[in-house]
């Protein structure tokens, strides 16, 4: 019998943090998402919709406490708010490399998405981003360079 109610209080213990790391991993995602409109913007040249998107980061990053602690929260806002404040597209694509290096970290330890997660890499910036998808959109060079990249790995 003790055998039976120690066996059951662990299924319950496993499902509880399997909940929690969930709740965590969806607090996360939603980061992800808006840190998916930066790049996006990034890549069309758009330091208006770059700025708005960061903006929208940083809003997203207010429900992320329980996920991450006080100091990847304070990383991930600083650069935000540069790119939110910055009209300068080089200083959006300067700050957006160290983000993506603090989001790249992040998808060691959280589940971003549902979906499959691509690490891509541009040699010419000598820098990596995430992207929802395996085409090569390049953030650090637009237009200019937008196929510039190639897929480094996938995260599942």
């Amino acid at each position: 019998m003790k055998k039976y109610i120690i066996t059951a209080m662990l299924s319950v213990l496993s499902a509880v943090s399997v909940l929690a790391q969930s709740k965590k991993d969806v607090q996360v995602s939603k980061l992800y998402s808006d840190y998916i409109g930066i790049k996006s913007a990034l890549a069309s040249d758009d330091t208006g919709k770059a700025s708005a998107a960061a903006a929208a980061f940083i809003k997203t990053s207010s429900s992320a406490r329980k996920a991450l602690s006080e100091g990847q929260l304070n990383t991930l806002r600083k650069d935000a708010k540069t790119i939110a404040d910055s009209k300068n597209i080089s200083v959006q694509r300067k700050t957006f490399h160290n983000l993506s290096d603090n989001m790249i970290a992040l998808s060691k330890e959280y589940k971003l998405s549902q979906e499959l997660v691509y690490i891509q890499y541009c040699p010419m910036a000598d820098g990596s981003w995430l992207s929802d998808e395996s085409k090569i959109i390049n953030p650090y060079y637009g237009k200019s360079m937008l196929s510039c990249g190639s897929v480094k790995s996938k995260i599942k």
